[in-house]
């Protein structure tokens, strides 16, 4: 019986091409769209669940509340590991890495720049990455040791073996390497090319040294493992307390609370506002949202044309029940017919998601791939395409069953309002969709374009920034002579971080007008000279500028107007201030307008500058304009390689870093757009059908009108109205709802836009235009058919 329906079916499909084919292309688009969205959230679900014991992976955080302002913050003191190994049972491994960026690694003449980490012995137990060569329990023993990912290796040694080699690192010490570990998987939220030893840091670099007691510095990261039968919930009141007991008189101000965070909701929790973990979960809640609202349509779109062609399709179920078949079996034919169409459109589907993939991959930064090889994805596949087809085929098949053979055999059968009815909330929710989609892709335009017109508070153009290493921080004197003297740049500077970014934050322990209790925690940059104001193109508005003396310098600041609302002054300059940990008192010399160095979507951070010229990370410059980028650029490389010959030199274009800021967001707009595209163009399809159904089934009512003097455009806007006002009250159930997601999705941006009016008035415009577009050629077909044809058997 079942090979008779999938005859019927292949019959039905081949007799009625065009309605099929719509069928299919429909299908196929939604069930493309939807499985493509389906593989980016597994993606983005499973990062770091490749690890084994993942589950008992966390990283320490802490909780502050000041004066009611909760933050979370990943950056923990150095002795805390220590205090938690002593303090907390049920733990396997306590780690305290720390993540030591860009540095460079030799081996005889090839030297490569690359990003590594600082971590214990314990750090590849926590994370355990699969060696290649070598093991966890000896690979970090040895101090001057380090161990390399593949790549790292082979771009060190080629096709040599590299265990057990020499490395130079950055040019000082010796480290021999004692093991190879597989390259990280582009799904790991951790990603570092190499690993030294913990104990390497505390005999070399007197940042750690100076640190491994002291809790008032946060600069550091805590791993912990769990043993396998403990949970959080057991060990989290002895973590509370901890900041208490060991940082008393900070836990007064700042009410610390040590907390932890599973490695599984690293990659999609890593935002926490008001204390609440949230991130790129939203938006992977978004877009599962998406796709299956896509598909839903594309199954719309296939219940009305099969419920429009009822009539063609009437004696075919009068005929069967006469010749005794139950409704029961005619609700399988169709559903069988159904799932059929969907397994077809899955191939073509299948078909569109392997060749769009790469591009897609490309556009998202992902890694994604079809699992060919898993029967678990093909169980999963089977089961979407059967539920996709008795989504799509349920309604058609309980309404085409119904049928009474009496009244279809007799000619007296007719569809009834009911059937058109429901076709039209199909349709208004098909659309109400679509035109949802259309206006929050517009207004994730207009969030972004917003926040790039924002002035940024520097001037980025022709601003150049590179990373101190080696011996740049010893000869930068001569090397900005240099440069200056070159006319490659017009002034140079070195600060602690880029001016897109912020490093560093200082809490500010007394300040004029401070409440009892409060805490304030100011972002930090040091500059270490009088010229990273002009360099940067930023705007003293009120006081002076650094002269460049360390006498005159080191015991003032220079504050920007968010600092100066924070902390309520209305006097600022002149203001003494006491800094977190420092003996010393500092005068507010100067007030700098507002820059945009941390998000573009967010209000400018309160910073501090403060003149240190030992703390320093980078070096900005800006090209003169009079000269040609490449050949500034051709020159200053022999200038950097003469002061450090040790190092290839690198930079990096500020208004580059700047607009890399809006790539996320820039993502979001672009897959917003393409989805939207895909929904209208689905739900045209099913239009264009229906349209063309309808036309057909008023053939005759139109040779009457034409015959009786109505025009083209008379008949044309009696075929349209019906469509037109179906999608004029899509647009008025899509706004509000459209209107409530967005202003929430809104929210998590401090500077924002307001929702505007007319964009809902423009989407309601698009989708009439789309809708007119779409049905005029069969309304138009219709209304140009000469009436002697449909009326000749009259």
């Amino acid at each position: 019986m079942f090979i008779n329906y999938f005859k019927t079916a292949w019959r039905n499909l081949v007799n009625n091409k065009i309605y099929s084919a719509l069928n299919i292309l429909g299908l196929a688009t939604g069930m493309g769209v939807a499985l493509m969205i389906a593989l980016w959230v597994y993606y983005q679900l499973s990062y770091d669940r490749f690890l084994p014991g993942y589950q008992q992976a966390y990283s320490v955080k802490l909780k502050t509340d000041n004066n009611g302002i909760i933050s979370v913050n990943g950056s923990t003191p150095l002795p805390l590991a220590g205090a938690i190994k002593q303090n907390v049972p049920g733990l396997k491994y306590v780690s305290q890495p720390n993540w030591i960026g860009g540095h460079l690694l030799m081996n005889g003449d090839k030297k490569i720049f690359q990003t590594g980490a600082i971590e214990d012995n314990n750090f590849l137990k926590i994370f355990q990455y699969p060696f290649l060569e070598g093991n966890s329990n000896t690979a970090l023993q040895d101090p001057y040791s380090i161990v390399l990912t593949e790549s790292t290796a082979k771009a060190l040694f080629g096709n040599e073996d590299a265990m057990n080699q020499s490395v130079r690192f950055d040019n000082y010490h010796d480290l021999k390497v004692t093991g190879i570990l597989k390259d990280l998987p582009a799904n790991s939220t951790l990603q570092f090319n190499f690993i030294v030893p913990f104990n390497y840091a505390v005999q070399n670099f007197s940042w750690v040294k100076e640190n491994l007691s002291n809790w008032r510095n946060n600069s550091f990261e805590t791993f912990v493992a769990l043993e396998p039968n403990v949970s959080y919930a057991r060990v989290e009141p002895a973590l509370r307390e901890l900041e208490k007991q060991y940082n008393p008189e900070d836990y007064k101000i700042n009410h610390a609370e040590v907390m932890l965070q599973p490695l599984k909701d690293w990659h999609l929790y890593s935002d926490y506002r008001d204390g609440v973990a949230g991130g790129f979960i939203d938006y992977v809640r978004m877009f599962s949202i998406i796709g299956l609202l896509v598909l839903i349509i594309a199954c719309i779109n296939f219940m009305n044309l099969s419920t429009a062609r009822s009539q063609k399709r009437a004696k075919e179920v009068g005929i069967r029940k006469s010749a005794g078949a139950h409704r029961s079996n005619l609700v399988y034919q169709f559903l069988v017919e159904a799932i059929f169409t969907a397994f077809i459109a899955f191939l073509f589907a299948l078909l569109f998601v392997a060749l769009v993939l790469p591009a897609f991959n490309s556009l998202t930064k992902s890694n994604i791939s079809i699992p060919y090889h898993n029967i678990f994805f093909w169980l999963i596949i089977a089961g979407y395409v059967l539920i996709t087809g008795l989504l799509a085929g349920s309604r058609p098949a309980f309404y085409l069953s119904s049928f009474n053979p009496v009244k279809v055999l007799k000619g007296t059968f007719h569809p009834g309002k009911t059937a058109s009815l429901s076709r039209k909330i199909l349709v208004v929710l098909q659309f109400s969709c679509s035109i949802a989609l259309i206006i929050s892709t517009v207004i994730v335009y207009q969030q972004i374009e917003y926040a790039k017109e924002r002035p940024a508070g520097y001037n980025a153009n022709l601003l150049v920034s590179t990373d101190i290493s080696g011996s740049l921080q010893q000869n930068y004197e001569p090397l900005k002579n240099e440069m200056l003297q070159s006319g490659m740049v017009t002034s140079v500077t070195k600060s602690s971080s880029p001016v897109t970014d912020i490093w560093g934050n200082q809490r500010i322990d007394n300040w004029e007008g401070k409440l009892p209790g409060e805490s304030l925690a100011l972002s930090t940059v040091a500059v270490s000279d009088a010229d990273y104001f002009k360099t940067m193109g930023m705007q003293i508005i009120n006081g002076r500028n650094f002269t460049g003396s360390l006498g005159a310098d080191s015991l003032t600041v220079v504050l920007n107007e968010a600092a100066v609302k924070r902390m309520r002054y209305k006097q600022p300059l002149n203001q003494i201030i006491t800094w977190h940990d420092v003996p010393q008192h500092v005068k507010v010399i100067g007030i700098v307008k507002d820059a945009i160095m941390a998000s573009p979507f967010a209000d400018a951070e309160p910073t501090i500058f403060a003149y240190v010229p030992d703390w320093s990370n980078v070096i900005t410059y800006r090209l003169s304009p009079t000269v040609n980028a490449q050949q500034a650029i051709a020159k200053l490389t022999r200038i950097f390689n003469k002061y450090n010959p040790a190092y290839p030199y690198e930079y990096h274009f500020v208004d580059e870093s700047y607009a890399a800021k809006f790539d996320f967001e820039t993502l979001i707009g672009k897959l917003s757009g393409l989805f939207a595209s895909l929904a209208i163009f689905i739900s045209c399809l099913g239009l264009f059908g229906l349209a063309a159904y309808l036309a057909e089934q008023r053939t005759k009512e139109i040779g009457i009108r034409k015959v009786l003097g109505a025009s083209v455009p008379e008949v044309w806007m009696l075929l349209s109205k019906e469509f037109v006002v179906l999608v004029l009250l899509s647009c008025v159930i899509a706004s509000p709802v459209a209107y409530y997601y967005l202003h929430n999705w809104l929210q998590q941006y401090d500077y924002r836009i307001t929702i505007n009016l007319f964009v809902f008035i423009g989407a309601g415009v698009a989708a009439i235009i789309i809708t007119i577009i779409t049905i005029s050629f069969q309304a138009i077909k219709a209304a140009r058919a000469n009436p002697v044809k449909s009326l000749r058997s009259e």
